[in-house]
């Protein structure tokens, strides 16, 4: 009752490896081309600072003088938003 209704000839079983394994490369290739974080690093004089939130993060990115103004508005201050910013400051070397 659990006979096959026929067996595969060589030939097939080969093109159904070389297919299996064509596809496990292509999967393999896209998730290592993907796996990297491929977003530059701000700008010199920028800051980019995720800020927590109730629904999420807002991600604020200033640069010259907004960014100044910014990282002297949140300094001292303790809530994460500001720790955020001011950790981002501190990494571009706004003060």
């Amino acid at each position: 009752m659990n006979a096959p209704l026929r067996t595969l000839t060589r030939r097939e079983r080969i093109v159904a490896l070389a297919l299996t394994a064509a596809t496990v490369l292509a999967i393999l290739a896209i998730v290592l081309v993907s796996a990297g974080d491929s977003r530059p690093a701000p700008g010199p004089g920028c800051i980019r600072a995720n800020v927590p939130g109730v629904m999420g993060a807002l991600e604020v990115n200033r640069c010259g003088e907004r960014a100044k103004a910014l990282c002297a508005k949140r300094a001292g201050q303790d809530d994460p938003g500001s720790v955020a910013i001011e950790a981002s400051c501190r990494e571009a070397g706004v003060p």
